[in-house]
């Protein structure tokens, strides 16, 4: 992969796609890193799709699904529910509806968002590759990116952001506008069944009453609004064994076409520490998630942190600016937990 950087990249912010070889796909930090350097922060979103890759690594990952559903089913009381609730409920009121096309099927969604309240198993703690098959590429359970170092430094772990979530989605589930908790990047993968749609815009929203009203997750705008009022945006559909990465301030929302099952969680890179250092956070609910950005100043960026500490770290953010894959600074912290870690081993 050729790293370079070009204020020409992504000029008009489109979502890109991206189709990395098998041995691309084996470094998720430096793939990511490469995925900025062509521009694809720019739009806040970007879609990588895997099914070029070899078919022992699918077969493969077709089994995991296999073989972890029944455990699934029998681990979480939430996913229990939801198909116990599919199961018995007429399937027809449930259905995706016919349609010619993914513009026909859109205007079915908008005409009918309030009708017939469908079905979301979402939120499932837990995670379908299995920990058997070892699976290290693109392992949302274990992507092994900076974020780790809340769960290793200071020992919290919340659910959905450093630990995946699922989400078992029906025709019209929906996910409204926001971006993510402490404008960290996310992960999303579409394990199987029916596609997902996604709208995005890349810009830092507000609002009288709270300045992170976004973060409620129940802003829904049509595209037809978004284009009457001059609102640039950008579309895309996410298939079976296909990833979504959404970037800082990417705003993004959208909905299920039908039976499917995603894995999603958070991760961070060293481009974000500025974005989560100065994060909006909601001012009206108690239950938002917000992460103390200490450990991540203290750690990667020590010439910083005691103008951090007296609030006088005043930092322009430059959204063009691409991540870089390591510094001298998370060098030594990852040299520093290697070293902790044989010394625990010897005791």
């Amino acid at each position: 992969m050729l790293l370079h950087q070009s204020i020409h990249d992504n000029p008009n912010c489109k979502i890109m796609t991206f189709r990395p070889t098998m041995e691309e796909f084996k470094d998720f930090a430096k793939y990511i890193v490469y995925m900025e350097s062509e521009g694809a922060h720019r739009a806040g979103l970007a879609k990588v799709t895997a099914f070029h890759i070899p078919l022992k690594f699918k077969t493969q990952m077709l089994g995991i699904i296999g073989l972890t559903v029944t455990f699934s089913l029998q681990v979480h009381c939430q996913l229990c529910t939801f198909l116990t609730q599919l199961v018995c409920l007429p399937c027809f009121r449930y259905c995706t509806p016919r349609h010619k096309d993914f513009d026909d099927l859109e205007r079915k969604y908008w005409k009918n968002l309030t009708f017939v309240s469908p079905i979301y198993g979402a939120d499932v703690s837990g995670s379908i590759y299995d920990e058997v098959c070892d699976i290290q590429e693109w392992n949302i359970g274990h992507l092994n990116t900076l974020l780790d170092m809340v769960e290793q430094e200071c020992g919290i772990v919340i659910d959905g952001v450093n630990t995946p979530y699922l989400y078992f989605g029906m025709w019209k589930t929906t996910f409204a506008w926001h971006t993510e908790d402490m404008d960290l990047y996310s992960i999303n993968y579409l394990h199987f069944g029916q596609s997902k749609s996604w709208s995005v815009r890349f810009f830092p929203g507000s609002s009288q009453g709270c300045d992170a009203f976004l973060r409620h997750k129940m802003t829904l705008i049509s595209p037809s609004i978004l284009k009457k009022y001059g609102i640039p945006f950008d579309r895309v559909t996410q298939n079976e064994g296909e990833f979504m990465i959404t970037f800082p301030y990417g705003y993004h929302a959208g909905f299920n076409h039908g039976f499917n099952c995603a894995e999603s969680t958070n991760f961070a890179t060293l481009r974000w520490v500025d974005y989560g250092k100065t994060a909006t956070q909601c001012t009206c609910r108690k239950d938002m998630v917000k992460i103390s950005m200490d450990v991540f100043v203290r750690c990667l960026q020590p010439n910083r942190y005691d103008l951090w500490k007296q609030g006088k770290d005043i930092i322009a953010l430059d959204h063009s600016r691409i991540t870089e894959l390591s510094s001298p600074e998370l060098e030594r912290w990852r040299q520093h937990r290697v070293t902790y870690r044989a010394n625990l081993l010897r005791r």
